[in-house]
């Protein structure tokens, strides 16, 4: 929804003091946005890959060359029109923030009695477009639905492969891996191994929360990582049956360094947003007005103000439609606990060149 010419989001000029750290996010986005494969992923919204590319540098250009925030905000509402998503209603009535991170979880990379649940590579048999759409499991004269989340835990299909890519000892942290799309591994031997998005089943997604709250085992605001946990704990005899609800099984392969998106560009802590791309522009200038958790030392946790200039680099299982948004907090234990009690309504804005 476009807003009035010179129109700015609250906040936004405070970007200028925070560009020592938004220019390498956005300049991931410039440089995918150059490439000839993006060309393919517009026009999205309305917005020419043309228009795409040029707000980006031209922001670039802005950040590094005004002076101060207030020369800075009046050079970007002269420029730049600002949109704001339709959210959740189409007309611009919110959009729900959830997050994600890189958890830290403990593993070996071979099957032992401590160590019992895998996180498997891409198999062979899983067939997807070039733009990575899941087609679904190769058979003989096409394709069909690939199994379930069921069906592979019930260790008929890809077990004893050779697709196990690491074992972890508990099976809420191979469900937080699955969620994340990504996650650091603690070996034995002190090394780490860490592991990327490779792809998924194709299936639906189910949210554990979600089932939870349904079936009156967890009240709403129970609903978090640690309240998960908890209940996991005490309830080890439910917990395979409730993570086989949801549908969706996600594969995995080792990287260096952090993680990457669906642009395959590295994400940026606090500053790579995942959305909807069937909806919105892939690597666009972002600015999220919402309240995030701070979790407190002694546990209890606080809200503040999150006004951030982002970029939208990733997409996710459950981000679908106007008003549902991602935000990417990094790894560790800091930004699993936070990620995990994330659910917050706001507002979600994007900015590209009047033309």
């Amino acid at each position: 929804l476009p807003m009035p010419m010179g129109a700015l989001p609250p906040g936004l000029t405070e970007a200028w003091h925070e560009r020592a750290v938004i220019l390498p996010a956005l300049d991931k986005s410039i440089g995918w946005t150059r490439l000839a494969s993006a060309k393919q992923f517009f026009p999205q919204a309305g917005i020419g890959h043309g228009r795409a590319l040029r707000s980006l540098e031209r922001f670039k250009e802005l950040l590094q060359e005004t002076a101060g925030p207030v020369e800075f905000g009046t050079a970007v509402s002269e420029e730049f029109r600002v949109f704001k998503s339709a959210g959740w209603d189409g007309q611009g009535g919110g959009v729900l923030f959830t997050a994600y991170c890189t958890p830290i979880l403990n593993g070996s990379l071979t099957a032992q009695a401590e160590y019992a649940f895998p996180l498997y590579g891409l198999p062979g048999d899983l067939a997807k477009t070039k733009e990575g759409a899941i087609l679904g499991q190769i058979i003989e004269g096409g394709y069909q639905p690939y199994p379930t989340r069921r069906e592979i835990e019930a260790g008929f299909h890809l077990a004893k492969k050779g697709l196990e890519v690491v074992w972890l000892n508990d099976p809420i942290d191979a469900y937080i891996a699955h969620v994340n799309g990504s996650a650091v591994v603690e070996l034995d031997d002190g090394s780490n191994y860490r592991l990327g998005y490779a792809g998924t089943n194709g299936r639906d997604y189910t949210s554990l929360g979600n089932e939870l709250v349904l079936d009156g085992l967890m009240r709403k605001d129970q609903v978090s990582l640690t309240g998960i946990r908890t209940w996991a704990r005490m309830n080890p005899d439910l917990v395979s049956e409730y993570l086989n609800r949801n549908d969706r099984y996600v594969f995995f392969t080792q990287i260096d360094g952090n993680p990457r998106g669906s642009l395959n560009v590295e994400v940026s802590p606090q500053r790579t947003l995942a959305t909807d791309k069937t909806l919105f522009p892939r690597g666009a200038l972002v600015y999220v007005d919402a309240t995030l958790p701070l979790p407190s030392a002694a546990g209890r946790r606080g809200q503040a103000p999150f006004r951030q200039l982002m970029l939208d680099q990733d997409t996710g299982g459950a981000i679908r439609t106007a008003g549902r948004a991602d935000i990417y907090l990094g790894i560790g234990p800091q930004a699993e606990q936070r990620a995990g009690a994330t659910r917050s309504e706001g507002q979600l804005y994007y900015l590209f060149l009047e033309e």
